[in-house]
């Protein structure tokens, strides 16, 4: 029997702070059996990950999965490589971007749906620091005015 839904496991919350995010995509991840089990248990690190392409096939790298702890000798390296599942054409459009844009890929989240671990891939260019800082004076400026509206109102 099928599990129907979406559960978040993990998310690079960071990501958006670091990056513009122009397009975004869900792949599956060849993963081992222990590696599962442990995502399922929320086990799951996103913070330095990213997605390189070799060979026409994409790659997760530095996404650290802790090993599973009643798994025995069929546990893994927890940063190993670990192959993103697209369609050829998915392959090529994203090493385009990549190739023409001087696009990062960057994994947003990982999620279990319907029973299968599944990540949204994101195509992002880097931020500079103005950037950054201006997003912070903006969010900051909101949160100045939620805060005097819900005082006018109290």
């Amino acid at each position: 029997m099928k599990k129907s839904g979406v559960k978040v496991v993990a998310s690079n919350r960071k990501a958006r702070h670091e990056f513009f995010i122009e397009d975004t995509l869900e792949v599956g991840i060849a993963l081992k059996g222990t590696e599962v089990k442990s995502i399922r248990q929320g086990k799951l690190n996103l913070k330095e990950s990213y997605a390189s392409i070799d060979d026409d096939e994409v790659f997760i790298n530095n996404m650290h999965i802790s090993p599973y702890e009643q798994g025995n000798i069929h546990n893994v390296d927890p940063i190993r490589k670990r192959k993103l599942l697209l369609h050829k054409r998915e392959i090529r459009k994203l090493k385009q971007e990549t190739k023409l844009k001087g696009s990062t890929l960057v994994p947003l989240s990982v999620y279990i749906k319907d029973g299968k671990v599944k990540m949204e891939l994101a195509t992002a260019v880097g931020k500079k620091l103005y950037d950054k800082r201006q997003d912070i004076a903006k969010k900051d400026a909101d949160r100045r005015m939620r805060q005097h509206a819900s005082e006018k109102y109290s």
